[in-house]
């Protein structure tokens, strides 16, 4: 957390009271904030990248592969589509976990520091 009080720092001293934008995108809690989305977002992005180039170059190029029977009319081209839904799923719930625990404090205290309610 920052060593500065809570309060109003990123506020202008503009009548409207809007907050201090360029303050906040300099302040170390945004930076901050940024770093660890950054830290999340790409990599994740890499490896689903990865993941996907790696199912479309089996369907383009391994026919055998993909169409090895695994059960019934059920062969592995089927298993590795249904499996992208899965993983991209899987992605989504974990950046929603990882928000909430890792991003939305920060959100909330910078918030709270440009002195913007949130609803």
């Amino acid at each position: 957390m920052s060593e500065r009080p809570a309060g109003r720092e990123f506020i202008d001293p503009r009548p409207d009271g809007e907050p201090n934008y360029p303050a906040i995108q300099q302040s170390e809690e945004f930076s901050r904030l940024r770093r660890r989305l950054r830290l999340f977002v790409f990599p994740m992005s890499a490896l689903f990248f990865c993941w996907y180039m790696t199912f479309v170059l089996l369907s383009a190029y391994a026919h055998e592969f993909m169409s090895r029977k695994v059960t019934g009319e059920i062969n592995m081209g089927t298993i590795l589509g249904l499996m992208q839904f899965a993983s991209t799923i899987t992605i989504v719930l974990t950046y929603r976990r990882f928000a909430r625990k890792k991003l939305d404090p920060a959100v909330d205290r910078i918030h709270e520091l440009a002195g913007v309610d949130r609803e």
